[in-house]
């Protein structure tokens, strides 16, 4: 399994509870913070829950 790049690019603020608690649970603290995960099913899940709030690199299909 690969490595993947989360960096969170916009605010979460007027989003429902459960994808600003997606984004801390990725890790991410502040704006522009960048983040390495393992690509795994998981953080895909994640990530598809938040794709309108962070840039995504690296990994198959980014």
């Amino acid at each position: 399994m690969g490595r993947i790049l989360i960096t969170w690019k916009k605010s979460a603020i007027g989003y429902h509870r459960s994808q600003k608690e997606t984004i801390k649970n990725l890790g991410l603290k502040r704006l522009n913070q960048t983040v390495e995960h393992d690509d795994s099913p998981a953080i895909r899940g994640m990530i598809s829950k938040v794709a309108h709030l962070i840039d995504v690199d690296g990994g198959e299909g980014s």
